[in-house]
């Protein structure tokens, strides 16, 4: 069993330091208004999330033999208006840089990321229903 570890340490305000394998971000309230630049934490599960499927999907593609020169995966999430606010609804886009005729091999890559290896899609989808297209981009 593998055991990760992270802190954070209050700041000021709503701001706080997360710590996290030796490196230091910092954490704002969504209600931060930009007045100091920080993530917030449940901005930063879409980024988990995004991050969690591309690792795959990037380490699938060269194994099936697909070719890409971009991979972008963007995540929008709708919250909902009661407290505590979760995501209720969240969809995916993935932009890879391939050509079309290589739509099977990109789809089962997506499919194994998000059916089977993306725990971070796996924790968040017994909460929210997840959706995602796939574009192609040059």
């Amino acid at each position: 069993m593998t055991t990760h570890h992270s802190s954070v340490d209050w700041k000021h305000e709503l701001t706080f330091d997360a710590h996290q394998n030796n490196q230091t971000f910092t954490l704002v309230s969504s209600t931060n208004d930009a007045a100091e630049p920080g993530i917030s934490p449940k901005n930063m599960l879409l980024t988990a999330l995004a991050g969690c499927t591309a690792m795959d999907v990037a380490s699938l593609l060269p194994k099936m033999r697909v070719p890409f020169t971009t991979l972008r995966v963007r995540v929008d999430g709708e919250l909902t208006d009661e407290h505590p606010r979760v995501y209720k609804d969240i969809h995916m886009i993935y932009e890879v840089g391939t050509s079309e005729e290589y739509r099977p091999q990109v789809e089962r890559a997506i499919a194994k990321s998000t059916e089977t290896y993306c725990g971070v899609h796996a924790m968040l989808s017994k909460g929210s229903t997840i959706t995602h297209d796939l574009n192609f981009v040059a």
